[in-house]
């Protein structure tokens, strides 16, 4: 197996939102906000590839929005998805299968494509594979998330014929395994790869970023968050009894880090790697 780190380019979010009770006069040290409040996050995904299959793990938000959608989060930066793809050899042809960790737009925008006023999926020849009781969450969506779940995002992949539901061992032939979580949204995956005799636990939006290994440092966003810190605590020992290593899809400038406790018996960020010098 190779894995590459795939960034399809940066976003902004409102920074309370993105910290939850976490006061300003913390996390605006950790990532400044501009004049309103807004910080730039990544949207970082990974491109696995085994012997007889490529896959892309999350897709980022695509380009396909309009000019309102865009002036909400301001999408901004050199990188996109099939350019970064294309930049490690391949083709979207390529990819056999995209595992989707969740339905937010952030996370699945770039698995469809607009061609003209016909939207297509990107991967014309791959497998999209989404948790099933997330994707029937997705389709009948709550106030309080409906503006991240986006029908053109979602009914494409349907309408295509190529969409397969997820369980724990999916991809365990290919060393890929899976966790389910609900505390940011209902059932999101947490896939967890092992490569060279270590794991890489793809962390979604359970741990955006390194700034968030703090406990309480859980986003606004998240539907249920008392679910989402003992959902952390859950993941933490996984990590540290594996010596593992967590990949940060919305973290500015890490791609990967390492937690160890500190002598208070809290959990804290050890280190921060990128893919490539580790591997």
């Amino acid at each position: 197996m190779q894995i590459h780190s795939i960034e399809t380019g940066k976003f902004k979010l409102d920074g309370g939102a993105m910290f939850g009770v976490v006061p300003k006069t913390m996390w605006s040290k950790l990532n400044p906000p501009d004049e309103n409040n807004m910080c730039t996050w990544a949207m970082r995904c990974l491109l696995l590839e085994t012997q007889n299959r490529l896959v892309l793990i999350d897709t980022g938000m695509g380009d396909k929005q309009d000019d309102k959608f865009r002036s909400h989060f301001f999408p901004h930066g050199d990188d996109n998805l099939i350019k970064s793809i294309q930049s490690k050899g391949y083709s979207p042809d390529d990819i056999t299968d995209v595992i989707l960790t969740h339905l937010h737009f952030d996370h699945c925008g770039g698995a469809i494509v607009r061609q003209g006023d016909t939207l297509l999926p990107q991967f014309s020849k791959a497998r999209y594979w989404s948790q099933e009781d997330h994707w029937n969450w997705a389709l009948k969506p709550n106030d309080r998330e409906k503006a991240s779940f986006l029908k053109e995002n979602i009914l494409p992949i349907q309408e295509s014929g190529q969409m397969s539901f997820l369980n724990e061992n999916s991809f365990e032939d290919v060393g890929i395994t899976f966790d389910f979580v609900y505390g940011h949204t209902e059932a999101m995956t947490i896939p967890f790869i092992k490569y060279q005799g270590r794991t890489i636990v793809f962390a979604a939006d359970l741990m955006p970023s390194s700034f968030h290994i703090p406990m309480p440092y859980v986003m606004a966003y998240d539907l249920r968050p008392l679910d989402t810190l003992n959902e952390r605590e859950q993941l933490y020992q996984k990590v540290l009894d594996s010596n593992a290593f967590i990949f940060f899809e919305h973290d500015p400038m890490n791609e990967m880090g390492t937690i160890k406790k500190n002598e208070a018996g809290r959990v804290i960020l050890d280190q921060t790697m990128r893919l490539k010098d580790i591997f």
